[in-house]
Formats: C-alpha cells, sequence, structure tokens
C-alpha cells in the first residue's frame, strides 16, 4: 500500500500567523477586517493558481479545495484551476444537504469530463448547527448524517447509467439518472467522529478521513470503521488531515512553532476556544480535549503539535520537526493503515516547498510512494540540501484555513 500525498488549497484566505478565519470579515477576499491582521493573502485566483502548480509540480496527487461561508465556491473554483494544470486532481468539499444528489451527480460527471478525470469529492456533512442555518439547513447533528446516507446512495445509484428510483426520509427520486456517468466515477471521501457518522463512512464512501489525533486514538478509529465496513461486506482506505512545519532541523522547526505560539495573545486563545467550545462536532470536540485550551505540553505525541488548535477550527494538530521526523510520523500512521496524507502548512505555497523538497524525497527512498516526482530543476545542484527552485526564504508561521 502506498503513500498518497495531497496539498490543500486556502480558498478562504492565506497568510503567515496562526489565525482562524474568524479574525476578518471575509477571509481576506476583500480584506475588510474586524482586527489588523498583518501578512493576509486574499485567495486570488492567480496565488491559487501559484500553490496548484507548486503542488503539481512537487509531486503532490490531489488539492482539498474546503467548504463553508468564508471559502469561495469550491466547485467553481478547482475547475478553473484545473485550466491551468495538467495532472492535479482537485478533491472538492461541498455540503450535500444544500445541493440535489441528482445534479451533484450530475456535476460530478461534466466536471470529469472537463478536467479529465481529475475529481475526488469531499462529502462535508456539517457538524456547526449555526453554519449549516446560514445555508437554510435546519436539522439536527444526526439526522444530518441519515440525510447524507441517503444522499450517497441516491449519488451512486444515478452515476449507474438506468434510471434510478429512491424513496428515503429525505431524498424522492424518480428514474434519476446521470445520461453520461462520471469515467472513472469519482472516489468519495468523508470524516465525521460521531456514532451517527461511522455507519455512512461503512456504508458509502470510498476513504474514510481522520483528523490528526496521536496514532493510538488513529488506531481505535481505522479498527472501529473497518469493523462497521467489514460487517457489510465493504472496505473502507483511510486518510488523516495533518499541518506540517518541516524544515531542515527539527530546532528549525520547534524554532516555527514557538514563535508562532509567541504571537498568540490569551484574549485570542480565550475567544477561539470559546467559539469551537460550542461545535457540535465530536471531531472538534475531540482536537480541543487534546490541549484543553493551554499552551502547556502542546506536544501530545513525538513531533505531533497541538498549538493549531488554540486558535483554528477543523484541522489542530501539525507534525513539527526535522524531514527526518516528519517522515517518521507518516510512516507511523502509514503502518496503522493511513494511505492518504492530506497535508497543509501556512503559507501554502512556501511549506509546500518545504515538504515537497524536504519530506517527499525522503518518503521516497524509503519505497512509500508508488511515483516519485522528478526534480523541479533537473541538473541544478542543491544549496544547503534544499533545490534551487525553492522559493526565498523560510516561511516562518502559520495562518487559518480548512
Amino acid at each position: 500500500m502506498s503513500i498518497h500525498l495531497h496539498w490543500f488549497l486556502p480558498t478562504g484566505g492565506d497568510g503567515r500567523t496562526l489565525v482562524d478565519r474568524h479574525a476578518y470579515t471575509d477571509g481576506g477576499i476583500r480584506r475588510s477586517r474586524i482586527t489588523p491582521v498583518s501578512g493576509v493573502r486574499a485567495p486570488d485566483i492567480e496565488y491559487l493558481a501559484q500553490i496548484a502548480k507548486a503542488a503539481e509540480q512537487l509531486g503532490f496527487e490531489a488539492v482539498l479545495t474546503p467548504t463553508g461561508t468564508w471559502c469561495e465556491d469550491s466547485w467553481l473554483t478547482t475547475v478553473a484551476l484545473a485550466q491551468q494544470t495538467e495532472r492535479l486532481k482537485f478533491l472538492v468539499a461541498f455540503r450535500p444537504g444544500l445541493i440535489s444528489p441528482v445534479l451533484a451527480a450530475q456535476m460530478a460527471a461534466t466536471y470529469q469530463r472537463v478536467t479529465r478525470g481529475r475529481l475526488l469529492l469531499n462529502v462535508v456533512t456539517g457538524g456547526d448547527s449555526t453554519e449549516q442555518r446560514r445555508f437554510g439547513d435546519h436539522l439536527d447533528h444526526d439526522s444530518r448524517y441519515a440525510r447524507t446516507a441517503e444522499f450517497l446512495s441516491v449519488i451512486r445509484g444515478v452515476w449507474g447509467g438506468r434510471p434510478y428510483d429512491f424513496d428515503g426520509e429525505h431524498y424522492q427520486v424518480e428514474g434519476g439518472l446521470t445520461a453520461l456517468p462520471p469515467d472513472p466515477l469519482p472516489e468519495i471521501f468523508f470524516g465525521g467522529s460521531s456514532a451517527a457518522a461511522g455507519p455512512v463512512a461503512a456504508e458509502h464512501v470510498d476513504v474514510y478521513l481522520t483528523w490528526g489525533e496521536p496514532p493510538a486514538q488513529v488506531k481505535e478509529k481505522i479498527d472501529w470503521i473497518r469493523g462497521l465496513a467489514e460487517e457489510r461486506g465493504r472496505t473502507v482506505r483511510f486518510g488523516i488531515r495533518l499541518h506540517t512545519i518541516s524544515r531542515d532541523s527539527a530546532k528549525e522547526a520547534w524554532a516555527t512553532a514557538d514563535r508562532l505560539l509567541a504571537d498568540l495573545d490569551p484574549g485570542t486563545v480565550a475567544a477561539a476556544q470559546q467559539a469551537l467550545g460550542r461545535s457540535e462536532s465530536v471531531g472538534q470536540q475531540r482536537m480541543l480535549a487534546l490541549h484543553g485550551g493551554s499552551r502547556d505540553r502542546l506536544e501530545i505525541s513525538p513531533n505531533l503539535w497541538a498549538g493549531v488548535g488554540l486558535v483554528r477550527g477543523g484541522a489542530g494538530t501539525a507534525l513539527v520537526g526535522s524531514h527526518a521526523d516528519v517522515a517518521d510520523r507518516i510512516e507511523e500512521y502509514h503502518e496503522l493503515g493511513i494511505e492518504h496524507f492530506v497535508l497543509s502548512g501556512y503559507p501554502h505555497l512556501e511549506e509546500a516547498y518545504w515538504f515537497g523538497e524536504g519530506v517527499t524525497p525522503e518518503l521516497a527512498g524509503r519505497g512509500l510512494l508508488a511515483r516519485i516526482p522528478a526534480p523541479p530543476l533537473p541538473g541544478v545542484p542543491a544549496a544547503n540540501g534544499r533545490t534551487a527552485s525553492a522559493p526565498g526564504g523560510a516561511p516562518l508561521l502559520l495562518a487559518g484555513g480548512r
């Protein structure tokens, strides 16, 4: 089982400091913020194209594009970026309750033809009722997962090439059809830590995603989902969502994390923790439990740092260390059964190079990658262990995203 490496597109804005998008009103799109935030980069299509092209050049297979109030639309943004890349796939996040499953199936089929098969789907059921109501969705937490199960039944049914009927609690479809089914069928990624989420993953998805918890906790999740899938005669593969701070030495990486912490005042942390604590997401509550809102003992497992989650929702942990350290941790998760690694680091352009030119060669040398990317500038000698195509200067700090 080889490792699949994926990166992240910050469609809600990028930057050099650890701030969630709630720190400014529009994710940097118009740079109109509630409080001043230095170094914020708007998610212009030109900037996102730089990240997408860098990810493709560095050997990442796909990029995850988030969904939500503070993001640009993931479908429209990525189909535009597909015209500026050649091989890169797009892991498009979307909320199933906000769109007809038959229409989503048709959109996916069109997307596959336009991009020549470069679509992956990330189904986000949603763990925050406030966010869901903003989009007109008033179902409770468990009902949203029940609806997701029906949604995925319909979308796979209408991809079958024949009229499909479905009579459920949330969807009633008569003769649903995708006239030209997608080829290939997009793989479906899905995450959820609640009791309501497990059966949905086991019954319907290709890849179950977890946020970056310590290996022992990740193993528990894998065993849980794998067992539920086996009861249904299915096999589910596994992925993990993590940030990275990878440098030429562990000292440099941890210095970056320390500077990041020093930039956070107690009021910012307290406000973020209060807001995140209201989330209905079981996964979010598990992220908060890793650090308890405290700056002490944030290295919760070797090279696994929970500092990101002090002020940021969603994925709240980072792999921190030398390139070999980070590769060690990835290999450890891989041995548990993790196949897909969805990674990010801020700013995303610079951090893609730190990882792609530092960690990827380590993983390739261990035989963990199915395809080894070619050097960005073949024949050009490296300086200080890094290839000559690296961006000028070392990125210092992280910024928020999904």
